[in-house]
């Protein structure tokens, strides 16, 4: 369902990402981790669209940037980006207009009651907690129900009512044959929840592993995460 080749960014003489190639299968959780500065953030932003980058980026067997793509493409940035003036109800109106959704109110209704936003529904962004601006940013990046979701750093700031709630609902995708890619430095907010993992550091994949391959190996996620990070920093 998406699928990245050769991508590659450059800032001036830095490579943010260096030819990173990989494939999402349908009705699959990927988590893309890596420490701070490993190029994860840039590898969300291009295939969603927000960075330009050398390479190809399909969605669904659309080019990533068409109109086609976009449909089947949802993202939930790290950091919430909301409107002042607008209540958390016309923020979700909004969206639903953007994206010329019908019959959506009943799954606001849904996801306010999941993530405990009810009470909210009259207040503007700029009234809301940190806590409660992250909750209507996942709320506004489910609505749409894409078919591909990349998640940034989605737990950040959450209690652990809506970890609970965005863990379900990402179990919920999967077996609807959805296709999540999560991007974290946060191992343990994520060791349950994925079919794949993609490691990176300085810009470039150093791991790419299933999880019933890891199984065999009898490893857990946190000793291949420490072995190729750290034993790369050892090399260097």
């Amino acid at each position: 369902m998406l699928s990245v080749s050769h991508l590659t960014k450059t800032y001036g003489k830095n490579k943010a990402c260096d030819d990173v190639s990989f494939t999402l299968t349908d009705g699959s959780v990927t988590v893309l981790l890596g420490p701070n500065g490993a190029g994860k953030s840039t590898v969300m932003k291009s295939v969603i669209g927000l960075l330009r980058a050398e390479g190809e980026i399909s969605v669904g067997g659309f080019v990533h940037k068409t109109p086609e793509a976009r449909r089947l493409l949802g993202y939930i940035p790290e950091l919430p980006s909301l409107y002042p003036n607008l209540t958390v109800s016309e923020h979700m109106e909004f969206l639903a207009r953007a994206y010329k959704l019908k019959d959506y109110k009943e799954r606001v209704n849904t996801l306010f009651e999941r993530f405990e936003l009810t009470e909210q529904r009259k207040k503007f962004g700029d009234e809301l907690s940190k806590g409660m601006q992250q909750k209507l940013n996942l709320c506004l990046g489910l609505l749409p129900e894409p078919q591909v979701l990349l998640l940034d750093e989605p737990m950040i700031g959450l209690d652990p009512h809506a970890i609970k709630e965005l863990k379900l609902l990402m179990e919920e995708m999967r077996q609807q044959g959805k296709t999540l890619l999560i991007s974290t430095h946060i191992i343990d907010s994520v060791d349950m929840l994925w079919d794949r993992t993609i490691i990176m550091q300085k810009g470039t994949i150093r791991a790419n592993v299933e999880r019933e391959e890891l199984e065999r190996s009898s490893q857990t996620l946190e000793q291949l995460f420490f072995s190729v990070t750290e034993g790369l920093e050892e090399q260097a």
